[in-house]
């Protein structure tokens, strides 16, 4: 027998032992269930629970990814997998958690790398196994508020600007801290951008188990990609399940937030929907209305004159009904390739405007629906859950990174930008080409002219199939002008239309720009950033604006993989650290030091020039007008959260004690 897998400190599970021994008791639906369930996680949980890892080594050669349809593990071999694992459940449910369920780094990255079929760095071991254990971080990182008084606590009030997913993450921090906090939404409930996208087709191109909060997984995804309802609910979920409803005011913008050098405090200016203003005041303002909120609405000539239905996807009409009717669609990015293909069946005619090409490519469970057996399993069955989601963290996560890079030597730089990106951009081709073989006509129309990754990558969503449909139209070169009841293209060709949709994505260069932000100084926000250059440290801090915090600010947005829960979660671990240094050390403010920031950010354009977003056949939305790119993180995953793990206060510089 193999060396069992050493052991650290105690782990907690999401399943309680109750719970489990009556789940597993019933071995005839615990059989059934694994059957349909995914082999490999059941595979690294019998490693770990059982601590034999001979079934890894046999294993090996026959994984080769983190997807669950990336291995050619045989009947005969799932089966002694589900057998072994079956065994081991039973005879834990009749004992107490034994030192198995946990991992030593060295016994975690050796089931993750026989897992995705890779060896995982050390570095990936330390970040993916924190959030495999990630209730025992969430217990250490709130430990501290129990020395701290809560008179001393109550002086630190926190006002948080938006409850989309980054805004509610911070709320239920602090009420795990005991710092009193305010949330003020615009809308009338929380989920942000998840609650105003309600477009036909709306989804996430992340698999949920991924796309989550780590804290808060969930077992019932009803699909490897949700659609928006459902990802929706699980934000009104954790709203409801950490009772944050009673801090949030809703119907509520704020409109302008101004520092108070004296006081050192924030005041906010507030707007109801009534247009009446009122006001708050506190010690910490955090931002957190991310950069894909405000709907990029292009200067159309003629448009007013139309007369029919105009409407952004991020503000769809659901009064408006399009069945039947003549639809024109401008965009074609990652809503238009949502909407395009749900709407075509019921519409007379689908022109789609198309103001520049996207590459795009298949997922073979982008729209298959979770196996029963596996949420069953992710729902009862103790690290599960954790083992399927370190999985799809590292599938879709920092796998891609390598191929933004530019490789200064690479023979091909017009297409691609190293030897990777061309056999990517190959694959991508050859799916292009299989799918649209019977119409070269399309071919012609949909090549992109740079190289993958230069644009936002979209998930096809039967995008090719759509555009030889009898009621579809592809128009190159975007709409030169609207006329009543038709849209006139860029080679002057009218277009007879009932209903115009825009799918022309955010301003997302424009962080903060609908509200008057004013620093330490009378400093204007728009005096460091201008109207479209946003810079912070880290994302997250600006000199001049004590104590302020943003979340999924400039350089955050995640364009090579991963989720922007798991980069909310790093930033929000670093304001918590960032608060609790202000707390414990009495002091009014904090600001990050002039040279840090500039030092920071000289670095993201570094990294940022030598990535694709530099290729000069590039136009995207992650750029501003003079090309410097504010949107995207030029990091891993790893880096990023190597960058915010810990607070290194001199990178900041601290006022006098609080009265």
């Amino acid at each position: 027998m193999s060396q069992p897998m050493s052991r650290d400190a105690p782990r907690q599970s999401l399943v309680s032992q109750a719970e489990f021994a009556q789940a597993v008791a019933d071995e005839v639906a615990l059989r059934a269930a694994l059957m349909d369930a995914d082999p490999v996680p059941q595979l690294l949980l019998q490693a770990q629970l059982s601590g034999d890892t001979d079934l890894l080594d046999q294993a090996r050669s026959q994984i080769t990814g983190g997807w669950n349809y990336m291995h050619t593990l045989s009947p005969a071999m799932c089966e002694t997998i589900r057998e072994r694992l079956i065994a081991t459940l039973k005879q834990r449910a009749q004992h107490t958690p034994s030192h198995h369920d946990d991992l030593s780094p060295a016994g975690f990255g050796r089931a993750l790398s026989t897992g995705v079929g890779a060896p995982v760095g050390d570095d990936y071991v330390q970040m993916l196994l924190e959030e495999f254990n990630a209730e025992k971080v969430d217990a250490r990182s709130v430990a501290w508020r129990r020395t701290i008084p809560e008179a001393a606590r109550a002086r630190y009030h926190v006002l948080i600007i938006g409850a989309g997913l980054s805004g509610l993450c911070m709320g239920i921090k602090l009420r795990e801290a005991g710092i009193p906090f305010t949330i003020f939404e615009k809308n009338a409930t929380v989920g942000g951008t998840w609650y105003e996208n309600n477009y036909p087709g709306c989804a996430v191109d992340i698999p949920n188990h991924f796309y989550s909060y780590a804290f808060e997984p969930n077992a019932q995804w009803s699909r490897h990609f949700a659609r928006r309802d459902e990802l929706w609910k699980y934000l009104e979920h954790c709203a409801d399940k950490y009772d944050l409803r009673r801090h949030i005011r809703f119907q509520t913008e704020v409109v302008a937030a101004r520092y108070d050098d004296a006081q050192a405090e924030w005041q906010l200016t507030l707007r109801d929907t009534q247009g009446i203003q009122t006001h708050a005041a506190g010690r910490i303002l955090v931002p957190a209305v991310g950069q894909l909120n405000r709907p990029a609405i292009p200067n159309i000539e003629g448009i007013q004159t139309f007369g029919g239905p105009v409407f952004h996807t991020a503000r769809w009409d659901t009064s408006v009904d399009l069945r039947g009717q003549r639809v024109a669609m401008v965009g074609t990015g990652a809503s238009g390739m949502q909407v395009g293909p749900t709407i075509a069946p019921e519409v007379a005619q689908l022109t789609i405007f198309q103001r520049g090409r996207h590459w795009c490519f298949p997922h073979p469970n982008y729209h298959r629906s979770m196996q029963a057996g596996t949420r069953w399993a992710l729902a009862n069955i103790p690290y599960f859950a954790s083992w399927y989601r370190a999985l799809l963290f590292w599938a879709s996560g920092d796998l891609m990174h390598p191929l933004l890079q530019v490789d200064p030597t690479w023979t091909q730089p017009e297409v691609s930008l190293n030897a990777e990106s061309h056999a990517f951009r190959e694959k991508l081709l050859a799916h292009l080409h299989a799918e649209l073989a019977d119409r070269p006509d399309l071919i012609e129309k949909t090549v992109p002219t740079f190289p993958p990754y230069g644009k936002r990558m979209l998930r096809d969503n039967g995008w090719f199939q759509l555009l030889k449909r009898d009621n579809v139209a592809l128009v190159e070169g975007g709409v030169a002008r609207v006329e009543p009841g038709a849209v006139i293209d860029r080679h002057g060709q009218r277009h007879a239309a009932d209903i115009i949709v825009l799918a022309t994505g955010f301003q997302a260069t424009r962080l903060l720009a609908e509200l008057s932000l004013v620093g330490e100084d009378n400093t204007n926000i728009r005096s460091l950033w201008g109207e479209d250059n946003p810079q912070a440290f880290l994302g997250i801090t600006v000199p001049k604006f004590p104590n302020m915090f943003l979340l999924q600010g400039p350089n955050t947005i995640l364009s090579h993989g991963g989720s922007m829960f798991f980069h909310t979660e790093c930033q929000v671990r670093y304001v918590m650290q960032c608060v609790r240094e202000l707390i414990e050390g009495g002091h009014a403010a904090m600001q990050v030091r002039a040279p840090v920031y500039e030092e920071f950010n000289r670095r993201v354009d570094a990294a940022h020039a030598q990535m694709v977003w530099a290729h000069p056949g590039v136009k995207n939305w992650y750029k501003n007008p003079a090309g410097r790119v504010t949107a995207v993180s030029p990091w891993r995953l790893v880096d990023y959260w190597k960058m915010t793990a810990a607070l290194d206060p001199s990178h900041y510089r601290f006022a006098a004690s609080v009265d």
